[in-house]
């Protein structure tokens, strides 16, 4: 699930360029993009992007205080600036966690808070219930957890709320074959020709642009529509889907004692249409432990205002140790 607009409403900290980036070579077919900002002597702060697929963007630079946090931002396997740019071979959720254990040694850090919404809340959890001594605090955002039924109300049940845009989604897949959307979109997002993937792809992440704002926004669905972005969300979010994210199911809910000692803050939009709230509260029940902020009116985007504050807020208190954080794992 995928998280960016370019209309940004709350108060975040102002653009700043990488001081280091580059690519690292994770098998003989992917190549992972990374780049630091901020403070190289700060607190070490790793960003997990939308999706899967969407990819990472300069406006997530902007949660954090360049002044205090080492800001290490990626892209995941198949997106945004990664190649190949939708792949979808050895992509799966175990591989991605291992990307992120890959890349923090690259980067010499010891541990770190991992800050993740919607797809990367999911990956978050994922990361910190296999390694949780590497794990300094949690910030998570829409959290999704891919279980049967929160694949099935994105394919059908958002037609409740959004009829329109489902009818536009669902549309695109031919009347015979729309009692199974994600094998249908899934044969054709993988298809190697442009004039079969890409007309899927826009479809599939503009559906999803267009739920996930609590008010219209005309840019959150132009970005979506993009050839980066919907190649690599549409296609990857299909692959994810329908391999039921590569995990046992529930087993991130299941797991969820294993990150119980880590410090936390989720944050969840009331009216978040894409990633429910039922998810959110789900974790909470079984992780009391965490600060549990409901934003009254916001949806699903990280850009709602509501929601944006209160995520650089959340970055604010593990600063100024408002959030019980263990001062270790700085450089």
């Amino acid at each position: 699930m995928a998280d960016l607009s370019a209309d940004i409403r709350c108060e975040l900290y102002p653009e700043i360029e990488p001081y280091s980036a580059g690519m690292i070579k994770l098998d003989g077919l992917h190549r992972m993009y990374w780049e630091q900002s901020g403070n190289p002597h700060g607190a070490p702060v790793v960003f997990l992007h939308g999706g899967p697929g969407a990819g990472a963007a300069p406006a997530h630079r902007r949660f954090f205080d360049p002044a205090h946090y080492r800001i290490v931002i990626f892209d995941q396997r198949g997106a945004g600036r990664s190649t190949p740019l939708g792949e979808l071979r050895n992509n799966t959720t175990p591989r991605l966690v291992d990307d992120i254990e890959t890349l923090r040694v690259h980067l010499g850090i010891e541990r770190w808070i991992v800050f993740g919404g919607s797809w990367g809340s999911t990956l978050a959890i994922a990361y910190a219930e296999s390694h949780p001594e590497r794990c300094r605090g949690l910030i998570l955002r829409g959290i999704f957890l891919c279980r049967r039924s929160e694949i099935d109300w994105f394919l059908y049940g958002l037609r409740t709320l959004f009829p329109e845009a489902w009818r536009a989604f669902a549309g695109a897949i031919p009347e015979d074959e729309r009692h199974d959307l994600l094998a249908a979109y899934y044969r054709r997002l993988a298809d190697p020709d442009p004039g079969v993937h890409a007309p899927a792809a826009r479809a599939w992440s503009v559906y999803e642009g267009v739920c996930s704002t609590l008010l219209p926004s005309p840019e959150t669905v132009a970005y979506f529509s993009g050839d980066v972005v919907s190649l690599g969300l549409a296609r990857i979010e299909a692959h994810y889907f329908i391999h039921g994210i590569f995990l046992p199911q529930n087993a991130l809910l299941n797991d969820i004692g294993k990150i119980r000692g880590i410090p936390g803050v989720i944050v969840q939009g009331r009216y978040d249409a894409v990633c429910p709230i039922i998810t959110a509260d789900d974790v909470h029940q079984a992780w009391p432990e965490a600060e549990y902020v409901v934003v009254p009116n916001a949806g699903h985007s990280a850009w709602e205002p509501g929601i944006c504050a209160e995520l650089v807020k959340a970055a604010e208190k593990f600063k100024i140790g408002n959030v019980a954080l263990d001062p270790k794992g700085a450089p």
